[in-house]
């Protein structure tokens, strides 16, 4: 049926549609036009990109469950050009929300009459949020609260205008405006939740915990979202934790656990996580937890899970003093991480600490390095780590140090036969590894053999394995025999029988007669003698020289026997168990290692300097563990070492005067003295000092200002000797570094100065004794009356220390050698100024050069010659 309509009718339908279009006309056909098209066309498809860009926040931010959470789940942005919170469906929804605005937005009389304009306002606001533009976030929640007072949109525009102000750090306004909202009883139950969830987050800010529990608890309880709810629960149980309340923190994480598939799956398990983390290892009921540890591994739903699951398995066999299963499951939690950083972090770190506690400390080492290169640098574990990380440098290294020592001494005092039984096994090892060697190799060969007679040729890059041993080159009959387990074979059974047969035979030669001594006048001959056995020796030699590892002589020849040397190394232990056990004690706080390492010591024959800092330490350590072994190592000292300075400080205890100054006050006016140049009083000073001190933290300082005053008195040989003394014994104090430094940049410079030919100044001395000697006085009067009287060209005086007995009086300034001589000459011809002292004429440079080198008496030689 054809419709014939008129241009009449088509004028009034387009002028209706006009009308309806119309955002200045408040009629009811243009509010529900403008509303129906706002919300079914423009906000429709803006609604879906805000909800795409949702799900990508939940979806890409990781939770840190190694910190406390957040309550909103949000990925802040770095500022960065090339960051990846900002997300285009933000963007698309702010497009739509704003299209909507301009084209149906109905403000008439300063108010809006479209009611979806509410809606797309706090879609624009709520993606600015999340596109963390907080600041035109807040212009579009405040525009629905001016605009339109009467909105059934308030209530959410509010709390989220407070989600914003939080972010832009008004905490203390949301908690006033959050509160005055919570008193309108119209709120539906899901805003109250979300006004306390966020009102707990700004009070989290302000740190203050109990109100944010508060407030928490009531939004775990309202919320009708099982996310939310799982998630306010686990931060609930967080919060109890740091306050200390663990009863309610477990009971939060149990909460959690019993929502089964209604929460998330990785809340649960990190709430089972947190609950193995607050077992009590003393009233605890082990055999449950194991069981809850069993049923989690089994279930194949927390297969993505396992890394954190072992890791929480080996943190409680850790605890349970079980090393060999908390390695076990650590290592597994490390195959099995895939992008959580911090638990490998964890794992890595907790080895180390294991390996530390059993003092395998070159693995403890390694694996702190692999914890640093995955920590985060900014942060206080990292310094903490990377500082016991530097330390363990040094406990390696007098670890080494110690450990070799002892093995020399152990063989030392091994019989002799003892020692060619343990020579022996270590040779049987050697043979055994390099029979490993050898068959991998082999195996090796016959790959490759194979490889080619398939016909196939190997890259030019390409190469097999080569064994760490090389192998030796022995015939093929002799590979059996080297291989062989028969006994005669055996080094230290063939070196026992050859050494038992000596001491009841002596030397025999190999022939059938060899029990027969003959007898040559009265003096009872072997049948064999030196001669007879040359050719055996040189074949037993000629065995050892090319192959001198597998032979027992080989280790016998470089046992020490000196007794001065074994008496060295003996010290050297001593003084590498002493630093480990200052190093445990004062760096570590490993009381037990430090104790076992300062025991040892006394144990030793330690060195009479080294046996009071030790058993001082010790009872520091036993106050500390022991008291009644503290009890015990008091006495000792006090009875051992009464006049001490540990005595007195020891005693000091019980009384309030201590006649002894504090270590840095003694330090100081020793420094005072120095800079006075009294360097021989303050010799003999520290000398006494270094002793009282010994052990002490000030000592360092103390042997570097005696090796700087030694200089000054002996020169730069003995003070090169000094600087090396202490940066051999204090290498990890900066008064070590400081010594190495010298030493390796102002002491070969120093050496290398020598007496030069050219000048510029000169100078006048005059040998002398200490300064209040009367001749030292008499002479220095006449120098000082000469330049006062005379008054030529502003001469000056100074009284210079060079040796301990010897000392000068020095006139300066003198431009010439003449000069000088001239002077020398005046001062004989005038009775008030003639000084019987013979007088030295010196260059400035040289005068630098003999009392860096205490080489005056060479100077004047090549002054005569």
């Amino acid at each position: 049926m054809k419709i014939n309509r008129s241009p009449y009718t088509l004028s009034l339908i387009t002028l209706l549609v006009l009308v309806a279009c119309s955002t200045k006309k408040d009629s009811f056909v243009s509010r529900n036009y403008h509303a129906m098209t706002t919300q079914n066309n423009i906000l429709y498809n803006g609604g879906i990109g805000f909800d795409k860009g949702v799900a990508d926040i939940n979806a890409k931010s990781k939770n840190n469950f190694w910190k406390r959470l957040p309550v909103e789940k949000m990925e802040l942005s770095d500022g960065s050009i090339n960051d990846t919170t900002k997300n285009v469906n933000f963007d698309l929804a702010e497009t739509k929300a704003t299209k909507a605005i301009q084209k149906h937005s109905m403000n008439i009389d300063g108010r809006e009459r479209n009611s979806q304009t509410d809606e797309a306002y706090l879609m624009l606001g709520k993606a600015r949020y999340f596109s963390q533009r907080y600041i035109p976030a807040l212009d579009a929640f405040n525009y629905i609260l001016y605009k339109n007072p009467n909105s059934n949109k308030n209530f959410e525009a509010k709390i989220w205008r407070e989600k914003t102000n939080m972010r832009l750090g008004n905490d203390a306004l949301v908690i006033k405006n959050l509160s005055k909202l919570l008193m309108d009883f119209k709120m539906k139950a899901h805003y109250v939740a979300n006004a306390n969830a966020v009102l707990a987050e700004a009070f989290l800010n302000l740190e203050e915990k109990d109100s944010a529990v508060a407030k928490l608890k009531i939004a775990q309880e309202l919320t009708s979202i099982n996310t939310e709810k799982a998630r306010y629960r686990f931060i609930l149980g967080q919060l109890y934790e740091e306050l200390g309340k663990k009863d309610s923190a477990l009971l939060s994480f149990q909460s959690v656990i019993d929502m089964h598939r209604k929460a998330d799956r990785e809340y649960v398990i990190q709430a089972y996580a947190k609950k193995a983390q607050l077992f009590d290892f003393q009233n605890g009921n082990k055999e449950e937890l194991t069981k809850m540890f069993t049923q989690l591994v089994d279930n194949r739903e927390n297969r993505p899970f396992l890394d954190l699951i072992y890791h929480q398995i080996g943190v409680f066999y850790d605890k349970s003093n079980d090393p060999e299963l908390a390695l076990k499951n650590y290592n597994r939690s490390l195959k099995l991480i895939k992008d959580n950083t911090y638990l490998a972090v964890s794992n890595y770190r907790n080895l180390g600490n294991m390996y530390f506690k059993s003092a395998e400390f070159p693995l403890a080492a390694k694996y702190y390095d692999s914890t640093l290169v995955k920590l985060d640098k900014n942060t206080r574990e990292y310094l903490q780590i990377e500082k016991v990380r530097k330390n363990l440098d040094d406990v390696i290294k007098y670890d080494a140090l110690a450990h070799t020592n002892d093995s020399i001494l152990r063989v030392v005092d091994l019989s002799d036969s003892d020692r060619i039984v343990y020579f022996g096994n270590h040779i049987e090892s050697l043979k055994k590894a390099e029979e490993k060697q050898q068959l991998l190799a082999k195996k090796q060969q016959e790959a490759m053999a194979n490889f080619e007679r398939s016909g196939n040729t190997l890259p030019a890059d390409q190469t097999f394995i080569k064994p760490n041993v090389p192998v030796r080159n022995l015939p093929k009959s002799d590979v059996g025999n080297a291989a062989s387990s028969f006994y005669f074979y055996t080094p230290s059974t063939v070196a026992f029988g050859q050494l038992e047969f000596k001491k009841n035979w002596g030397k025999r030669s190999p022939n059938g007669n060899w029990r027969i001594t003959t007898t040559a006048g009265d003096v009872s001959i072997s049948a064999t003698t030196d001669d007879l056995v040359v050719g055996a020796d040189i074949k037993q030699k000629t065995i050892e020289k090319t192959n001198d590892k597998y032979a027992v002589a080989y280790y016998l020849d470089q046992i020490p026997t000196d007794q001065k040397v074994i008496d060295s190394i003996n010290q050297e232990r001593n003084f590498a168990y002493y630093q480990l056990g200052i190093i445990y004690k004062e760096k570590f706080k490993e009381y037990a290692l430090a104790a076992a390492k300062l025991e040892k010591i006394l144990e030793q024959n330690p060195a009479e300097k080294v046996v009071l800092p030790t058993m001082y330490n010790l009872y520091k350590i036993y106050q500390t563990t022991d008291n009644t072994k503290a009890a015990a190592m008091k006495i000792r000292i006090l009875s051992q070492f009464p006049e001490s300075r540990y005595a007195q400080i020891i005693n000091n205890a019980e009384t309030d005067n201590l006649n002894i100054d504090s270590p840095d006050k003694t330090y100081n006016q020793f420094y005072e003295l120095f800079k006075k140049e009294q360097f021989v009083s303050l010799l003999e000073k520290l000398n006494t000092a270094i002793i009282q001190f010994s052990g002490d933290e000030i000592l360092p300082k103390l042997e570097l200002l005696r090796a700087n005053t030694q200089a000054k008195l002996f020169g730069v040989a003995v003070y090169k000797k000094a600087l090396e003394e202490v940066a051999e014994q204090y290498p990890n104090t900066d008064e070590g570094k400081q010594a190495k430094d010298l030493l390796s940049n102002q002491i070969p410079s120093l050496e290398k100065i020598d007496f030069t030919t050219t000048a510029k100044s000169w100078k006048i001395l005059f040998k002398v004794g200490i300064q209040s000697d009367p001749l030292t006085k008499e002479i220095e009067e006449k120098i000082k009356k000469f330049i006062e009287k005379e008054k030529i060209q502003k001469r000056s005086y100074s009284y210079d220390v060079y040796t301990e007995k010897e000392n000068f009086l020095v006139i300066h300034n003198i431009k010439s050698e003449a000069y000088a001589n001239d002077i020398i000459n005046y001062m004989k011809a005038n009775k008030q100024y003639t000084i019987t002292q013979p007088a030295i004429i010196i260059s400035s440079d040289n005068y630098k050069v003999i009392h860096i080198k205490k080489n005056l008496e060479i100077y004047l030689a090549s002054k005569k010659q």
